[in-house]
């Protein structure tokens, strides 16, 4: 399986619909060309002011041609995303001035103002799949504006982030392929965060590698060798509550990596494991751990790492590295596509 080229066949498949908030960015426009071209959704859908857009693509060469354009000034959804918005955020108080966090007329400015915020309604309310930003924006901007307006998924309270890790090694995995997370949203996730990121993580190898997931909760610890300290006891509540919110899931811990990935450790310290020899999810104990591992066997084995990918929402929304190129952009966009098909 080529991760990439799968990802293109299957969001050209799925046929779902993409709204692009930083439309007048140039490795979007030319992005959003190549999704056309491409053929990988059914619509695409820039926003920001027409005759901006149309100088960003003239000056890149490239055609709007199947690209639709939307100023959310001139949007005749405004209104009605600012009365959603209203009643989404009506009952916040600000903790600063102790008054309420919006007014009908603040919410449809905010809406107004912020083209993630429009972009994440137009997710909500159907009118675009799956939405993907972040070449100009902060990681911070994008979940905010998700987990105000589109929220989390119905059994979930977590946003995490996954990354699917290429090893070009077909022993490790789902014919080399593996699930990190969380690798780049939660610093130091609580017991039943991790719970949600494993639950959550299961579901991403299912939608993005086609395989049953076989999940591994790590630590520095396997099964209790690592004594009573708390981090040890994080890990293994969060086994036990990912046990309750999934039954059926293949799923053992707390594990060190070494046992969850190599069956003869693994019968070592942790004999009968249920997911021996099988595993292709790994569910990191906190960012810092997962950020460096991703890291590590992206630099020493020569892995790719796809993402970071959202998980968690109650629809798809992704976020992309301020340097990244359209090429990049393109890819995620197709992911992002694909987790919107695997929601209908």
């Amino acid at each position: 399986m080529n991760f990439v080229e799968e990802m293109k066949r299957k969001a050209k498949e799925y046929q779902n619909s993409l709204v692009l908030p930083e439309g007048t960015e140039e490795r979007t426009v030319v992005a959003a060309a190549k999704i056309v071209e491409e053929k990988l959704a059914s619509t695409v859908t820039l926003l920001g002011k027409k005759d901006e857009i149309e100088a960003v693509a003239k000056a890149k060469g490239v055609s709007l041609d199947g690209i639709t354009t939307i100023n959310p000034a001139d949007s005749e959804w405004l209104d009605d995303f600012g009365k959603e918005y209203y009643e989404l955020r009506k009952d916040k108080i600000n903790k600063k001035t102790g008054q309420p966090e919006v007014t009908p007329e603040s919410a449809r400015e905010y809406i107004l103002k912020d083209p993630l915020s429009f972009g994440a309604m137009m997710v909500r309310t159907g009118k675009a799949d799956a939405m993907v930003s972040g070449a100009l924006s902060a990681t911070a901007d994008l979940l905010r504006a998700g987990l105000k307006i589109i929220k989390t998924a119905p059994g979930t309270n977590t946003a995490s982030s996954c990354f699917v890790m290429d090893t070009h090694d077909k022993k490790w995995g789902k014919d080399g392929y593996l699930i990190f997370a969380d690798c780049a949203v939660n610093p130091t996730p609580t017991a039943e965060q991790l719970a949600d990121i494993a639950v959550d993580s299961a579901k991403s190898c299912k939608e993005l590698l086609d395989a049953e997931p076989v999940v591994s909760m790590l630590s520095f610890s396997s099964k209790g060798s690592g004594g009573k300290l708390p981090d040890v006891l994080k890990v293994q509540e969060a086994v036990e509550l990912a046990h309750k919110k999934a039954p059926d899931l293949l799923l053992d811990g707390e594990l060190q990596a070494d046992a969850s990935l190599i069956p003869e450790i693994t019968e070592r310290k942790a004999p009968g494991s249920p997911i021996i020899g099988k595993v292709n999810t790994l569910i990191f104990p906190s960012l810092e751990a997962g950020n460096i591992g991703y890291k590590l066997v992206q630099r020493f084995a020569g892995a790719d790492a796809y993402g970071p990918i959202l998980q968690g929402f109650a629809k798809p929304i992704s976020d992309l590295s301020r340097g990244c190129s359209s090429d990049e952009i393109v890819v995620t966009c197709a992911i992002t596509l694909v987790q919107a098909g695997a929601k209908k």
